[in-house]
């Protein structure tokens, strides 16, 4: 040990504490970085005086910083970050004149930062972010002419930048002093630090102008200079602009929240590779230039909370790759522009607040990414648009409330699977409240108040298992409270001021008086004190016993009606009896069930399964797109069975018995069954199903394994929707009655997504039921032994002969989660000498987590860290799931509450700065 002078034991699952090293060792790099480890740095470390290299981070180490590591002169990196050490950050750090990265963020270090490391002349990287410093920065650090990255963000410094500051800074690439307390003025001499590419002094206290110098900073492409108290009162102080025209590579310009004034100079339109522009929160007004149409590369506009006026230039409608648009709490009028419907790849539409007026254009149903869209409080009017209800990718907010808007509400609002709040409040919209309203599965917010609706509350709302807020208040609808508003776990209700009459529920969200509101219904009665509504009157004898009478004569008649409908079904049944002695039950089930297709009709549909038809292939068969007759014509998927393929019969059998006997909203759905034999006189079997235009999980994880597919990625709201999905759906199948069914091939090529990106599971060919010991031969086909499922998805206790399980499939899922927000295959060449992705994961969880995000999250508009919440719960629910063991698993139920509960969060988050602005 005392020779060993290269240590790296990185990303490990070690814990404990660090054990002292042996005095006088020869180590050179020591590495422990990316583990569990916990206690204090051995304080004997500073006895290896050859000690180049020290890296720790990412660990939960405790104590502070030995000033005794100053006297380890060979070192030239020291990386504590992401930890729990705390104290102060010794000066003796000085002396280390050979090191070129000092690495400490997130911690607790308090303090100044000592002058003395302006005497690490060598030093080229300074990250102190993230810690509780506090004091000036010394002078000295910007005399270190080596510097390139120079980051002390989110901390307690105060002072003002030296004038001089760029005068030996010249290096620097990276100037980060976001979320302190500094203040004066910009220093015009940024210009000498000529190689920057990245300016972030947001939230601070940094007054005066904005230095026309930074626009000879020609590498430039990030400025972000909001929440200061930075000034631009004329049109001269606004030349800054003007002069950023030399940073052809300039992508974000953050202006916003300080304290600029006039009119949006049209200049700002050169900025030609621009791609974010923020100036919200300012005194700026006049019209939106037109000549914003030059930026053609823009993907962000944020002007929320000024004085702008005037119309939406239809030049906005030309920016194609526009995303997010923010223009809310304005002084806009005018109509929306007709061509805003080009603008098809728009995520986040905020218009509120502002007096626009006209109708809704319809063309607003082309923006199918379109997650957001709020243009509530001001004066639209005419009906809602049913083709807005088209927009499937609405996942967080659709608020069209406090306008002037009539109709009905369309029961195409039920297209809405995947939106969390729907504000459809103080309108004068009129009619019932549609009970289509069901479809919007994952539906946390309605609020309907303030409009003209009547009718009773329909039955249907008892499907939305996740609803948490209803507010009915000021309207006409009538009847009685339904039952079911206590049970599907409501935490607000308000249903003041309408109609309705009877008792009022008592258990659920009816038991917290200051959770709901029933004001305003004179004909309420019940049993609640603190709801302090008049008490119920039971119905008179002489009533009851004429609704008994009724009862009695309706029942009489029903059981008629029985008698002979089941005299016929009978007949029917004994005819086929005779008919199919020789086919399988389940097959015989499947057939009578839904309508029957000949050979020739999938021949013909396929058109002799053409190559062009082709949309699939597995292990016991090939899937074509087809167009069939099933009532009406539409696109099927069909499903034709490779019956030379050992086990293919079986799967077919499997997937009929399986499939007769669950129905789901988040199970592939059946269409109908070919028994038959083909054009050779071979026997021919067939599933035919519902089509689902947006292809496999798999595709859309992994297009690049695709031929022909175009580059595509899934966003964060859409991943946890499917997550959810897929979660409702094993949660149907295991409590499925009267025998669970297990899937045991859960995998993300047999999971469909369909036009509204809603994901159904399909492909149960190897499904098994949890059978009773008195089960039918025909059953015990669903119960083989042997390996089930697909490499990389299969459970531990399966390769080892253990029967399939609930816990089996909840393993499969765990790892099909991973891969949805990692892109990493189980699979991956990566994962091999007993690597495997769960635990390829768990290393990185939490604190290294988006290091192996999916790159095309982490390269989203979201701001991440907003989202780390809600990212680290669904991983956290991953890594349960994956557990070897399998009585550790979580089960389903406790699945879809915790990614219920993530999806709140990045709901939350996702419109938390816009209802901040409200």
């Amino acid at each position: 040990m005392m020779r060993l002078q290269f240590l790296n034991l990185s990303v490990n699952y070690l814990d404990g504490t660090i054990p002292p090293l042996p005095g006088n060792c020869s180590l050179e790099y020591f590495s422990l970085r990316t583990n569990n480890l916990k206690g204090v740095v051995p304080s004997n470390i500073v006895q290896c005086k050859n000690l180049r290299v020290i890296n720790l981070n990412h660990n939960f180490l405790l104590g502070s910083i030995s000033p005794e590591l100053g006297f380890l002169q060979q070192l030239t990196i020291l990386s504590l970050s992401a930890n729990n050490l705390n104290g102060t950050i010794p000066a003796t750090l000085g002396n280390l004149t050979n090191l070129y990265i000092l690495d400490l963020y997130q911690n607790h270090f308090s303090g100044v930062i000592p002058a003395s490391l302006g005497q690490l002349q060598f030093l080229q990287w300074i990250q102190v972010n993230d810690n509780l410093l506090s004091g000036k920065i010394p002078h000295s650090l910007f005399n270190i002419s080596t510097m390139i990255r120079f980051d002390l963000s989110i901390n307690h410094l105060e002072g003002s930048l030296p004038h001089s500051m760029c005068d030996a800074f010249q290096q620097v690439e990276k100037l980060v002093l976001y979320e302190n307390q500094l203040r004066g003025q910009i220093p015009t001499s940024i210009s000498n630090c000529s190689m920057l590419d990245t300016i972030d002094f947001s939230l601070n206290g940094f007054t005066g102008t904005i230095p026309s110098s930074i626009g000879t900073l020609q590498k430039l492409y990030f400025l972000q200079i909001g929440k200061n108290q930075l000034e631009a009162k004329t049109p001269r102080e606004w030349n800054f602009v003007d002069a950023l025209i030399n940073c052809t590579f300039l992508q974000l310009l953050d202006l916003g929240y300080n304290q600029l004034q006039g009119i949006i100079p049209r200049s700002l339109a050169n900025l030609s590779s621009l791609e974010t522009l923020r100036l919200s929160g300012n005194l700026i007004s006049g019209p939106i230039p037109s000549e914003f149409e030059k930026l053609m590369n823009l993907i962000q506009i944020e002007i929320k909370q000024t004085l702008l006026e005037g119309n939406i230039p239809v030049e906005i409608g030309y920016l194609q790759n526009l995303q997010n648009l923010d223009i809310s709490n304005n002084k806009l009028f005018g109509k929306i522009p007709s061509n805003f419907g080009n603008l098809t790849r728009m995520s986040r539409l905020l218009l509120s607040d502002n007096a626009f007026e006209g109708r809704i254009p319809p063309s607003l149903s082309n923006m199918q990414f379109l997650e957001v869209m709020d243009i509530s409080n001001n004066k639209f009017i005419g009906e809602i648009p049913k083709d807005i209800m088209n927009i499937h990718s609405l996942s967080y907010v659709l608020n069209l409330s406090h306008n002037y808007l009539n109709g009905s509400i369309p029961s195409e609002i039920g297209k809405l699977k995947n939106v969390a709040q729907i504000y459809l409040s103080y309108n004068n919209l009129s009619g019932q409240i549609p009970s289509s309203v069901d479809g919007c599965q994952l539906l946390q917010i309605l609020h309907l108040e303030g409009n003209l609706l009547q009718g009773p509350i329909p039955s249907s709302l008892s499907n939305l298992k996740g609803l948490q807020e209803l507010d009915l208040s000021s309207n006409n609808i009538s009847g009685q409270v339904p039952l079911f508003l206590s049970e599907i776990g409501l935490t607000h209700l308000n249903i003041s001021f309408n109609n309705f009459q009877g008792e009022l529920p008592k258990e659920g969200v009816f038991k917290n008086a200051t959770a709901i509101d029933v004001r305003g219904n004179p004909e309420l009665c019940g049993e609640v004190p603190e709801i302090h509504l008049p008490k119920c009157i039971s119905s008179s004898p002489a009533s009851e016993h004429h609704s008994r009478s009724i009862k009695i004569i309706l029942y009489c008649i029903a059981g008629g009606i029985l008698c002979i409908s089941l005299t016929i079904c009978l007949f029917i049944s004994y005819l086929w009896k005779r008919k199919s002695e020789r086919i399988p039950h389940a097959i015989m089930t499947m057939i009578s069930k839904y309508e029957r297709v000949s050979y020739n009709d999938i021949f013909r549909a396929t058109s002799g399964f053409s190559l062009e038809n082709l949309i699939g292939s597995g292990t016991f068969g090939v899937v074509y797109k087809a167009v069939m007759s099933f009532r009406t014509v539409q696109t099927v998927a069909v499903k034709v069975l490779n019956l030379n393929q050992h086990g293919a019969f079986k799967s077919f059998l499997s997937e009929c018995e399986a499939l007769r006997n669950a129905r789901h909203r988040n199970l592939i759905k059946i269409l109908s069954v070919c028994s038959s034999i083909d054009h050779h006189g071979n026997d021919f079997k067939a599933l035919v199903f519902e089509f689902m235009p947006n292809g496999s999980l798999e595709t859309w994880l992994h297009p690049n394994s695709y031929m022909n597919q175009l580059a595509r990625c899934l966003s964060l709201i859409q991943r946890v929707n499917i997550a959810i999905n897929i979660a409702m759906a094993l949660e149907y199948l295991h409590d499925h009655k009267p025998m669970p069914i297990i899937h045991c091939d859960l995998k993300p090529s047999n999971v469909l997504l369909d036009e509204n990106m809603t994901a159904h599971v399909g492909d149960f060919g190897l499904a098994r039921f949890l059978v009773q010991p008195d089960t039918t031969p025909a059953r015990s086909i669903t119960n083989t032994h042997g390996i089930k499922g697909s490499i990389g998805y299969i459970p531990p206790e399966y390769g080892m002969g253990g029967q399939a399980s609930p816990q089996g499939d909840v393993y499969s899922y765990g790892i099909l989660l991973l891969e949805m927000f990692t892109a990493l295959s189980p699979t991956d060449e990566r994962f091999r000498d007993g690597l495997s992705l769960p635990k390829y994961v768990e290393m990185a969880f939490p604190d290294q987590f988006m290091d192996i995000l999916d790159i095309n999250l982490s390269s989203t508009d979201h701001a991440i860290e907003d989202f780390l919440d809600c990212l680290l719960s669904v991983i956290r629910c991953g890594l349960l799931c994956c557990r070897e063991l399998a009585k550790e698993r979580i089960g389903m139920n406790d699945v879809i509450k915790e990614l219920n509960l993530a999806r709140a969060k990045l709901v939350r988050y996702q419109i938390f700065e816009h209802d901040l602005s409200k």
